[in-house]
């Protein structure tokens, strides 16, 4: 388990590799390898490309399944290296495809990118989602309304329009997005714990103190102590049984109030 004195130490490192970057664009993926990126699978050890499941071609991050028997599980996700406190994140996504046989019905043209997230190096061996915020990414299932763009909080809560909210998935006012094309998806993460997130330019919603779940078994596999408030984690994006490519990948980092 990664201490919370070793987070913090990262965080100052990370904010004087990047001091230059504040208010510029910043490319996380190079287009050519997954330098820079980790991964972790459910039943994985970190660091283990579980079936080669994340790919790199024609300059995206590509969720592959072509080596799989079935799904029976093996959710995964892709660490940025070095975690972040106050930046705005953007990214273009599409589903493709179809779902891996033995997916679970929820996983059909859904993945998402996790900020806030503990590291790849905290998760239990088995553990199916790191503790984090999800910026929840969906395509239309038949001809039904599905909004994309909504939040999901594995081991976590957060605050919307003075209310805490518990629920895993709040499914707000995103708009459905038909077809296999390109969605571009920002989030803006501040210091002061409000987080936006937007779809193709519109605002979809936002959110404030973001905070740890203390009845959550996960979290508490990371004793975070009494202060429940995020401050910061790391980037990951998904894999979660139907495949999905991911392209223009950057960060903007922002002031982080210390």
């Amino acid at each position: 388990m990664m201490r919370r004195g070793a987070v913090a130490a990262l965080f100052l490192l990370s904010a004087a590799a990047g001091a230059d970057d504040q208010g510029q664009w910043v490319s996380l993926f190079n287009g050519h390898d997954l330098e820079g990126w980790v991964p972790k699978f459910t039943g994985s050890p970190v660091g283990e490309n579980y079936l080669d499941t994340f790919q790199v071609r024609d300059g995206k991050i590509v969720v592959d399944y072509s080596r799989y028997d079935g799904f029976h599980g093996e959710f995964g996700h892709l660490f940025y290296k070095t975690p972040f406190k106050a930046y705005r994140i953007r990214m273009e996504y599409r589903f493709f495809g179809e779902q891996a046989a033995g997916g679970p019905t929820w996983g059909y043209r859904n993945a998402g990118v996790m900020l806030e997230s503990q590291s790849p190096e905290s998760m239990s061996l088995d553990q199916n989602f790191p503790v984090s915020l999800e910026f929840q990414f969906l395509g239309q299932v038949g001809n039904e309304p599905r909004p994309t763009g909504n939040v999901c909080t594995p081991g976590t809560n957060v605050v919307i329009a003075g209310k805490l909210e518990t629920e895993h998935c709040l499914e707000l006012s995103g708009h459905t997005v038909p077809g296999d094309g390109w969605v571009t998806a920002e989030a803006e993460v501040l210091a002061d714990g409000t987080v936006t997130y937007f779809i193709d330019g519109e605002k979809i919603l936002s959110y404030t103190d973001p905070q740890y779940d203390p009845t959550d078994a996960d979290t508490k596999h990371l004793n975070p102590g009494p202060d429940l408030m995020l401050r910061g984690g790391y980037i990951a994006i998904q894999s979660e049984s139907h495949p999905v490519e991911y392209r223009n990948i950057e960060i903007m980092q922002l002031p982080d109030g210390e």
